[in-house]
C-alpha cells in the first residue's frame, strides 16, 4: 500500500463507517502532474465497490491548460445532468482529507486502449455504433448550462488556440514549411466562432471508455472550456486518432456522418461535414505542436524517456495530414 491509503482510508471511514477498508490500491496512470489510483472499498456485509481517485501530486506545479481536478470534477457532476455517460463523482475532495487537489468517482468497467476497440473481436459489436453515440454524448456535452459550470471556466475560441500554439512553436525557433503553409491557410479560413458552449477540450480514443455495447463514459475533462462546439466534433476527426483505419474518419470506427447524425438526434444543432474541416485542420496543427513539446522534453533531457521520442517524430505525420486537408484529398 502507498502512503495515500492512510488518509484514504481515513476519508473512507468518515464517509461510509469505522470499519470501511481501502483495499488493492493500484496506480493505474498518470505522470508528473497527475495520478490515477483504482482501488476496493470493502464496507461490512456488502460487495466490495471499486473505486478511483485523481489527484495531482503535492510537489507538482499548474500544468498548462488543464483546469485542476476540482474544476474537473464539478464539470462531469454538471454533464451527468444531460444524461452524459461519465462516471458518479463520489466525493471531491477538500483540505481537510490529506490528499490535495483530487475527487474520488466511480470506476467504469471497459477498455480505453484504441488499438483493441479498433481491432479486437470483443468490441465488434460496439464499433459501428460508436460513431453515433459519441455524436449524442457530444450533443449533450455541449448543452450544459452555464450556470452550471465553474464561473472561472476559461473561454477559448479557434484562433485563440491557433494563436497559443504559434507561440509555442515560434518559441521552439525551428523552421517547419508546412507548419508555416497551416498557419497562413488557417489564418484566411476561420469560419466566425459560434455562441460559446463547454467544450470537453480532447474528445478522443483514448478518453473515451467503450465496453462491448459500445460508449460506456466519457473521461479525463483536464482541457475543459467554453468554446466553439465545432472544436470537440473536429478533433475526434483528426487522422492521428484513427490508429491507420483511414477510411473510418471518426476515432478509426466510423463516418462523419454517422457522428454528425448522433449530435443532431440529441438536439445538436445541423453541421455539414465540410463545417468541421477548418476545426480537423486546426487539430492536426495543434497535435503537430504536440508532437514538437514532445521532442524538445526529450533532446532537452527534460523528459528523455523513449516515449517522448517515439510521439515527437510524429510531427511529420501531422504534417501529411496538414497537406491532405488543405488540397482536399479523400480520407483526410
Amino acid at each position: 500500500m502507498t502512503a495515500l491509503a492512510t488518509p484514504l482510508t481515513r476519508l473512507m471511514q468518515t464517509r461510509f463507517g469505522p470499519n470501511a477498508e481501502v483495499r488493492e490500491m493500484t496506480r493505474l496512470s498518470g505522470g508528473a502532474s497527475q495520478e490515477t489510483w483504482g482501488f476496493s472499498l470493502q464496507v461490512p456485509n456488502e460487495a466490495p465497490c471499486h473505486l478511483i481517485l485523481r489527484r495531482a501530486p503535492f510537489q507538482s506545479a499548474a500544468k498548462g491548460e488543464a483546469i485542476g481536478l476540482v474544476k474537473e470534477a464539478q464539470i462531469i457532476a454538471a454533464t451527468a445532468q444531460t444524461g452524459t455517460p461519465v462516471p458518479d463523482i463520489i466525493h471531491v475532495c477538500g483540505p481537510e482529507d490529506d490528499l490535495g487537489d483530487a475527487f474520488i468517482m466511480a470506476h467504469v468497467a471497459g477498455q480505453t486502449i484504441a488499438r483493441k476497440i479498433l481491432r479486437d473481436e470483443e468490441y465488434s459489436l460496439a464499433r459501428p455504433r460508436l460513431a453515433f453515440q459519441c455524436g449524442e454524448a457530444l450533443a449533450k456535452i455541449h448543452s450544459v448550462e452555464p450556470d452550471n459550470l465553474p464561473s472561472d471556466l476559461p473561454i477559448s475560441h479557434g484562433l485563440d488556440q491557433l494563436s497559443r500554439y504559434e507561440a509555442i512553436y515560434r518559441g521552439f525557433d525551428m523552421d517547419r514549411p508546412v507548419f508555416e503553409l497551416a498557419l497562413s491557410w488557417l489564418r484566411q479560413h476561420a469560419p466566425a466562432p459560434l455562441p460559446t458552449t463547454l467544450v470537453h477540450g480532447d474528445f478522443r480514443n483514448g478518453n473515451l471508455m467503450v465496453n462491448e455495447s459500445g460508449l460506456a463514459a466519457v473521461l479525463d475533462w483536464e482541457l475543459a472550456h467554453q468554446g466553439d462546439p465545432r472544436e470537440d466534433l473536429g478533433w475526434i476527426c483528426v487522422n492521428s486518432w484513427r490508429f491507420g483505419v483511414r477510411d473510418k474518419k471518426v476515432g478509426g470506427f466510423g463516418s462523419l456522418e454517422e457522428l454528425l447524425a448522433g449530435y443532431q438526434a440529441s438536439g445538436g444543432q445541423l453541421f455539414e461535414p465540410k463545417d468541421l474541416d477548418w476545426f480537423q485542420a486546426l487539430g492536426s496543427f495543434k497535435w503537430g505542436i504536440m508532437c514538437l513539446i514532445m521532442y524538445q522534453a526529450f533532446t532537452t533531457k527534460t523528459d528523455p524517456s523513449i516515449e517522448r521520442a517515439m510521439i515527437g517524430r510524429r510531427a511529420s505525420e501531422a504534417e501529411i495530414d496538414l497537406l491532405n486537408l488543405i488540397e482536399g484529398r479523400p480520407h483526410a
